[in-house]
């Protein structure tokens, strides 16, 4: 599906506004985009909420920034405040996860739109970083929007076994890598992977 003559616009939902309709339709992007067996494009709908999703303030409450033609969501992030333990302390971090779009659509700019906005937490400077997961192919991707790998090794102290990183893909990534403040030593994410 082409979007040549037609600026694509990046909307935002927050996660405590989003109709069940909504949650939905992004629902079936990510259903596509990652099928797994048992997985349903409620399970998938069901998974972009977060508790307390509410009682964040505007500039950092969860949200999904989407893409949207016909009804059609063309391309999705998510992007919500994580609170991690780092050798200074606890940081509050942006959040990435479910960054996609529709295979159709692909080469026309709309991944790096939706990630850029959801990294506007962290340009607005109402957040430091955003700390995500991604493959190895996707890498260079996230590069040339201003990341970086991380090196510090993931674990959850919460977990059956804490010293396991919770995240599942290869490549941990933060935004931006240019900065230098990034923590040093262990990071520990205080809970699941996203």
């Amino acid at each position: 599906m082409s979007l040549i003559g037609t600026p694509p616009t990046v909307e935002t939902l927050l996660v405590s506004e989003m109709t069940r309709n909504e949650a939905l339709s992004i629902g079936q992007l990510l259903v596509a985009i990652w099928p797994k067996p048992g997985v349903t494009v409620e399970g998938r709908a069901n998974s972009l909420d977060v508790p307390g999703a509410g009682d964040y303030p505007a500039s950092t409450a969860p949200r999904s920034l989407l893409i949207r033609k016909s009804g059609r969501v063309l391309a999705h992030a998510s992007v919500f405040p994580r609170e991690i333990e780092t050798t200074a302390g606890p940081l509050t971090i942006a959040a990435l996860a479910r960054v996609c779009t529709d295979p159709s659509c692909r080469g026309q700019n709309l991944g790096a739109l939706v990630a850029r906005a959801a990294f506007q937490m962290v340009d607005d400077g109402h957040l430091p970083f955003s700390l995500f997961q991604t493959t190895p192919p996707v890498q260079s991707f996230y590069e040339r929007l201003g990341c970086g790998v991380v090196e510090n090794r993931i674990v959850n102290s919460l977990a059956d076994d804490p010293e396991a990183c919770p995240f599942w893909d290869k490549i941990l990534m933060r935004y931006p890598a240019n900065r230098t403040d990034w923590p040093t030593g262990d990071i520990d994410l205080r809970g699941h992977g996203y």
